[in-house]
């Protein structure tokens, strides 16, 4: 087990909106290093989205990542040779990274034309609190209220 948890990298906000989640989704995107290839992708979303909704896309990027990030989830925990699913409450950080991971395994399983129109699509629908993200979203509280005898396992 590690001494010391190393210090968080800092992430330079993109380009075009100045945003630290929009670079977060760009690497996030990126695949084989072809960070430019990812860069268009999302702007191309951010555009289709601003496009639809009439809204500012970071503003309706923001609120689905809010509507997307779980509040708990469980975690396995051993006790006396039994292993407990444990509720417990997730760190501002996970929640983020779940909630982008969500939404682009979401996206990737959409059918359509191009993967920025499938993006789009999830992040639009992730604002408005529906969608394949939310379901998912769903299910891990709903996980966590089933187990939520088990919460005096705490870590």
């Amino acid at each position: 087990m590690r001494r010391t948890k190393p210090e968080p990298r800092v992430i330079n906000p993109d380009v075009r909106y100045n945003n630290v989640p929009v670079s977060f989704f760009i690497h996030r995107i990126m695949k084989r290093g072809k960070k430019s290839l990812a860069t268009r992708i999302m702007y191309d979303a951010l555009d289709i989205v601003k496009e639809k909704s009439g809204k500012d896309p970071i503003e309706v990027l923001d609120q689905a990542l809010k509507n997307v990030g779980p509040q708990m989830e469980v975690r396995p925990r051993r006790v006396g040779g039994a292993t407990y699913q444990v509720p417990m409450e997730v760190p501002a950080s996970r929640k983020m990274t779940l909630a982008m991971r969500w939404i682009l395994d979401s996206a990737t399983g959409r059918t359509g034309n191009s993967y920025a129109e499938k993006l789009s699509a999830e992040i639009l629908e992730a604002a408005n609190n529906t969608g394949n993200a939310v379901r998912k979203r769903e299910e891990t509280h709903k996980m966590a209220e089933a187990n939520r005898a088990f919460s005096h396992f705490r870590m």
